[in-house]
């Protein structure tokens, strides 16, 4: 489950760039230790269910990096766990605190020149809820996508918000077993 290796003192390079709110932002992040990491079956389970709640082909749970967008689960895309981070829609989500739609990708102007929406993936209807901590960051979303226009109902909107709050309820338990295990180690090397 955890990542238990050691940090180097140049892991977080990444950080040397940004400003100090972007910096927290990304320690944040880091601290769950989620990135390029297996998939976790807590969060797969979020994703399957965000996707049944919206009948969508493709839900997602997402955290955003520096750089790239890390997909901690995706439903309905094999073999993807990560895409750029720019233009992301995930880096506008996670900019505010409400969620963010896009009913018709093709006639909103927020996403008119957006790869998704030009490209293959034919995206036009998304929906996300951004993942809060609990100390108030913005780490990166529950979203479902489609290739077709599509209206989302308050109730859904709502369910998605609250799948967000799980991610963010599991990412808490996620981090008190990186710190048991982290306190045992260090109270391992203390008797020895």
């Amino acid at each position: 489950m955890t990542n238990n290796s050691p940090v180097s003192s140049n892991a977080y390079e990444y950080l040397d760039n940004v400003g100090p709110e972007e910096r927290a932002r990304l320690e944040a992040v880091r601290r769950y230790r989620l990135v390029d990491q297996p998939s976790e079956e807590a969060y797969d389970r979020i994703a399957f269910v965000a996707a049944a709640i919206f009948d969508t082909p493709i839900a997602t749970v997402s955290l955003v990096e520096q750089d790239r967008v890390w997909l901690a689960a995706c439903e309905g895309l094999s073999g993807v766990r990560e895409v750029g981070k720019e233009p992301g829609l995930c880096a506008s989500v996670i900019a505010q605190d409400d969620v963010y739609v896009i009913n018709n990708a093709a006639v909103d102007p927020r996403t008119l020149e957006h790869p998704l929406v030009r490209g293959e993936l034919g995206l036009r209807f998304y929906a996300a809820a951004p993942i809060r901590t609990h100390d108030g960051y913005r780490l990166g979303t529950v979203n479902v996508i489609d290739n077709r226009p599509r209206e989302a109902t308050p109730r859904q909107l709502r369910a998605l918000e609250h799948l967000a709050s799980l991610v963010a309820d599991e990412l808490e338990l996620r981090l008190m077993v990186i710190r048991s295990a982290a306190a045992e180690q260090r109270m391992r090397e203390t008797v020895s």
